[in-house]
């Protein structure tokens, strides 16, 4: 097996150790960074989201398979700084304030990042102004809200009014997300778009954008 062969099967069974080995040894033979994160890792994940949709594996499977890319990328990061890469796009994602649960956002973050998003984790417990200052900071094309109780639903609504007071929400399109959350409930509350499952994250993130 050679090393994108082998760096594709360990990046779909969540070898972390044996991903950034493999991604090791195809640098040290002059394969070009961008190539295999493109040629190669990205597929890796695309195809563990068609396999989570199919229910062929599960949240821990998934989980597993981000952390087998994340360290796979940590050798060729140095190698990509100072280029110009284009991403599918800037996502801003986080959990809202008084809710502390965080699997569904990774799992979010899992299926952007495998597409070619960049994306901005925030963390949980968000609160308004600190979607905002990234907001400002980042300027990224998605804000990306989850929330896991129906006592923290709230806080969604009150996160989009605080961008649109603060003159930031139409620079960015919100996607709503987690347990509670229907499309009714996104609709009334104004945001662009709404997913009932992390693997529809990326077929929405890219419907808003378009």
């Amino acid at each position: 097996m050679d090393d994108h062969q082998q760096l594709f099967e360990s990046i779909l069974t969540g070898d972390t150790k044996t991903a950034k080995a493999a991604a090791e040894r195809a640098l040290a033979a002059g394969v070009e960074p961008l190539k295999l994160v493109q040629d190669c890792m990205m597929p890796a994940m695309a195809e563990v989201g068609r396999r989570f949709e199919r229910h062929d594996c599960f949240v821990p499977e998934l989980l597993l398979a981000a952390r087998a890319m994340k360290g796979a990328l940590e050798p060729i990061r140095p190698l990509l700084a100072g280029k110009s890469i284009q991403t599918a796009g800037c996502v801003v994602i986080g959990t809202v304030i008084g809710d502390l649960h965080d699997i569904g956002k990774n799992l979010v973050i899992a299926m952007l990042e495998g597409a070619g998003f960049e994306v901005v984790d925030l963390g949980v417990n968000v609160s308004p102004e600190q979607f905002i200052r990234k907001i400002k900071e980042k300027n990224p094309n998605i804000v990306a809200l989850s929330a896991l109780l129906t006592t923290t639903m709230p806080s969604m609504k009150t996160t989009i009014d605080a961008m649109k007071q603060a003159g930031v929400l139409d620079q960015v399109k919100v996607i709503v997300g987690g347990a509670p959350i229907t499309q009714k409930y996104a609709d009334e509350i104004g945001a662009d778009g709404y997913t009932e499952a992390a693997s529809g994250a990326v077929a929405l993130a890219r419907k808003v954008m378009a």
